[in-house]
């Protein structure tokens, strides 16, 4: 590819290497609840804020990890593990990776504001998940306006 030449714009990410994001104005662009933003990408990956409060549901992403990143509040994820169950917490600041086929359901009670790494095309419900509950958007991410 020539200097003048460029890569086609897919449109997954409308903001990808154009110009800084401010994460807070993302954030503050949308009030929607477990219903992720594409703020860009990376290679094949979308990097979604989202807005959590409440119960998720439990899925399963049989072919990827899933990258959680807690810019405000608490999110707690239930894992269902060849050794049983347990709760992983992360406060403000942390960062968890659910490894690929682990059943897992995030919880935030007192609400959250997240930043995540999935493959593109990766949706919210993972591949196999309970009945989507009508607070949950079953998305492969929305573009942020």
């Amino acid at each position: 590819m020539s200097s003048e030449q460029s890569a086609p714009d897919t449109g997954t990410a409308p903001r990808a290497g154009r110009e800084p994001v401010s994460l807070a104005e993302a954030l503050g662009s949308f009030d929607d609840l477990w219903s992720p933003r594409i703020v860009t990408a990376v290679n094949d990956y979308d990097v979604r804020v989202a807005k959590v409060e409440g119960e998720h549901l439990w899925h399963v992403h049989d072919h990827t990890d899933e990258f959680f990143l807690v810019l405000d509040g608490e999110l707690a994820i239930s894992l269902r593990e060849a050794g049983g169950e347990r709760t992983v917490v992360l406060p403000k600041g942390s960062v968890f990776t659910v490894p690929r086929g682990t059943e897992h359901k995030p919880v935030a009670p007192g609400g959250a504001s997240l930043l995540l790494f999935e493959p593109t095309g990766t949706l919210t419900v993972g591949d196999r998940h309970e009945e989507i509950p009508d607070h949950v958007d079953a998305t492969t991410g929305h573009a942020l306006d």
